[in-house]
């Protein structure tokens, strides 16, 4: 028999390689040039922590993390509860599961740029079919001058854009429990409340997870789909955490927006560090 070695870990030598390529040498040019207050590639001088100093301190700053931190409990407290009913639904739905999986997966091929127009033009104002449907009921909708409209509008295109993720991974993960402890709910005389809670729940917890930390950076930091239904507004009313990032970039603020992107890195590590943290704290105590 042969002795035991420890070199399988050059195995992972290649995908650590591309890695240091694409993530952390990025990532610390980024951290240098927080430092500096850059006029030209070429030209940028140090100024020390002076953009992190005026960041952090900023009502500007404080508005946009907490704008970004609402919108991120709203999607998720719409997202996580609507796809994993959607998928408990579609586990008693036999054959019409596949077909409707495929559907709820076709936004998820859209590309990120297209979606906002696709929205402006359904909610157009005497053409758009959501305009004309809101219409008939008597409704109106003003996103481009009512923050709560808007807010409105760009939570239901996210979820319709994300929810077929959250309904994949919840499928997937109730596909896998089991049928013994169906049986034995059945044989207990246990509730749909009760089987969903003491089983379906626990056996998800990992898939849900990992829904959860997805669906919580993504929306956290999102860009493209807020910038293209209103641009931030009404009168900043969605000036969200990249939306701000956005604007030092256009600004050619180089030196401001490698700070800013430094100080979103380190929120979103720590909040994702928190919950795996709490996630294992949780499994421990089980």
């Amino acid at each position: 028999m042969k002795p035991y070695s420890d070199k399988a870990w050059l195995l992972l030598l290649p995908a650590a390689a591309i890695m240091c390529f694409v993530a952390v040498i990025p990532l610390l040019t980024v951290f240098n040039y927080s430092f500096h207050d850059i006029f030209t590639i070429d030209s940028r001088f140090w100024i020390g922590p002076e953009w992190y100093q005026e960041i952090v301190t900023s009502s500007r700053f404080h508005a946009a993390l907490g704008r970004s931190l609402l919108f991120s409990a709203i999607v998720l407290a719409v997202q996580i509860p609507l796809g994993l009913w959607i998928a408990v639904l579609l586990l008693r739905a036999g054959r019409v599961a596949t077909p409707m999986l495929m559907l709820l997966a076709l936004p998820l091929v859209v590309p990120w740029n297209m979606i906002p127009s696709m929205w402006l033009t359904l909610v157009r104002d005497g053409t758009g079919p959501v305009w004309q449907a809101l219409d008939t009921l008597g409704l109106t909708l003003d996103y481009k001058f009512n923050a709560l409209h808007t807010w409105a509008l760009i939570v239901a295109m996210d979820t319709w854009h994300w929810l077929g993720l959250v309904v994949i991974l919840s499928y997937a993960g109730l596909a896998a429990i089991p049928q013994a402890y169906y049986q034995a709910a059945a044989i207990d005389g246990a509730s749909r409340l009760a089987t969903f809670r003491h089983i379906e729940l626990p056996k998800i917890a990992g898939a849900l997870s990992i829904v959860l930390l997805l669906r919580f950076m993504d929306s956290f930091l999102i860009y493209t789909e807020a910038f293209g239904i209103n641009a931030g507004g009404p009168q900043g009313a969605t000036t969200f955490l990249s939306l701000d990032l956005g604007e030092d970039i256009k600004a050619y603020s180089y030196g401001s927006a490698a700070a800013r992107a430094m100080v979103y890195f380190l929120i979103v590590l720590s909040l994702v560090f928190a919950f795996v943290k709490l996630r294992q704290t949780r499994e421990a105590a089980t």
